[in-house]
């Protein structure tokens, strides 16, 4: 760690307590969820990606075998798509784009600083919604590959760009809907109130 990087993680972190002593929660969770995620990209993310990439690679090559639309090598992060000639063939490179470590960084940095769970289920959670970005990146690669199978080179942008990344962000979206949105609804603290007749105060 480098000294520029050493004094903004002091400077995060001093300003990360004067929020918290503050009571300014909002604040709290924004500057603490961004400030951990740049440093997740700073010196986690070189190192996952390159796990990730493999595990992903190896993951779509399984079931590549099994259904016969791909072939994996892991080693080389690249996944083959058969077709009829050579000339239709097609490549595709997983790099840290398709490894899905932003969004699992994006994913635990949020949740982090998410009051809503205590301690151990944030553990928890964060394990359980990295496993499932896993899953939703594997599907998704895997639907880019069954399109391109069907219909050729010619269909890539659409299966890489539309098709997968839409596929990819529904279910993300969903995942961040159990997590976050109802949990919090679900939690959300509401005070009692109650009904009086129309006329029952009138004249008092």
């Amino acid at each position: 760690m480098n000294w520029f990087a050493l004094i903004c993680f002091i400077l995060w972190l001093y300003l990360l307590t004067v929020f918290q002593r503050g009571k300014l929660h909002f604040f709290q969770y924004l500057w603490g969820s961004v400030g951990i995620f740049i440093f997740m990209c700073i010196f986690i993310q070189p190192v996952l990606s390159e796990i990730l990439k493999q595990y992903v690679t190896s993951a779509v090559g399984i079931l590549g075998r099994i259904t016969g639309l791909c072939e994996a090598f892991y080693e080389l992060s690249i996944v083959f798509i058969p077709k009829q000639s050579a000339l239709t063939a097609v490549s595709l490179y997983i790099d840290y784009e398709c490894s899905g470590v932003i969004e699992m960084m994006a994913f635990v940095s949020l949740l982090i600083f998410y009051q809503v769970y205590d301690v151990g289920q944030r553990v928890i959670i964060s394990f359980i919604g990295c496993i499932s970005i896993f899953i939703f990146n594997v599907i998704r690669i895997m639907s880019i590959c069954a399109v391109i199978y069907q219909f050729g080179s010619t269909s890539y942008y659409i299966a890489h760009t539309l098709l997968g990344r839409l596929l990819f962000y529904v279910l993300t979206i969903i995942l961040y809907y159990y997590v976050f949105t109802k949990q919090q609804i679900i939690k959300q603290r509401i005070g009692g109130f109650n009904y009086t007749e129309p006329n029952e105060n009138v004249g008092k």
